[in-house]
């Protein structure tokens, strides 16, 4: 599905958050910056837009890894195009199987990829794996606003308005009707800070943004 949208991925982003999402990428990006990380993996990179943000921490090297072929072209493009192919680079990976050593990477980010790991636990197993003692990492994920009236706003629009423009869009009948149903499927807010937990990291912090829309969480190894 992934690999059918790539080349609108991008656009429908940016258009159906309003462009918000660039602001939430930023506010990831910046609760690393204490760590100074000079080694960054990027998991589910999608076409780099959150690799690309990390540009902001001056890291000596940012990894991508993604199993979609077609959305790491795009994002090859993207980095090219800021001839950043000499820090930043994509390659093919499996979030359940990351292709590194142990101890690898001072901090880990993910946007909005974790809901779409076949089996959550050993992605997350994963990316403690990888991240060295000390390290940190920071997930974005969609979560449901708790407060009147931005709830029903929300649901209306997640339900209904998004899948609908999605589909005109990316001309892809399923690629925005499974967004909703994933959102939905997701262990949102505590429920994800204890399997956090349960996979090896401490000092988690959940922070909801824009209203709960989304959530920044924060973990360390």
């Amino acid at each position: 599905m992934f690999d059918r949208i790539a080349g609108q991925y991008d656009f429908l982003n940016h258009f159906l958050s309003a462009g918000i999402d660039k602001k939430w990428r930023r506010k990831a990006i910046r609760s690393l910056h204490a760590l100074q990380p000079e080694y960054i993996l990027d998991v589910a990179t999608g076409t780099g837009d959150l690799a690309l943000a990390a540009m902001k921490l001056q890291p000596k090297r940012i990894t991508g890894v993604d199993i979609s072929e077609g959305m790491l072209q795009i994002g090859k493009k993207k980095i090219a195009a800021k001839n950043l192919e000499h820090i930043i680079g994509l390659q093919y990976g499996d979030s359940e199987n990351l292709p590194f050593e142990a101890n690898s990477f001072d901090a880990i980010t993910c946007a909005y990829g974790v809901r779409n790991f076949e089996h959550l636990q050993k992605g997350l197993q994963e990316m403690n794996r990888v991240l060295r003692p000390g390290g940190r990492v920071a997930i974005l994920e969609f979560s449901h606003p708790k407060k009147f009236p931005v709830k029903q706003f929300y649901s209306f629009y997640f339900r209904y308005l998004l899948p609908h423009l999605g589909r005109v869009v990316s001309k892809d009948a399923t690629a925005y009707t499974y967004l909703p149903e994933s959102v939905a499927a997701f262990p949102e807010g505590a429920a994800f800070c204890s399997i956090l937990k349960q996979c090896g990291f401490k000092d988690i912090q959940a922070q909801p943004l824009t209203f709960g829309i989304t959530s920044l969480y924060t973990a360390q190894k």
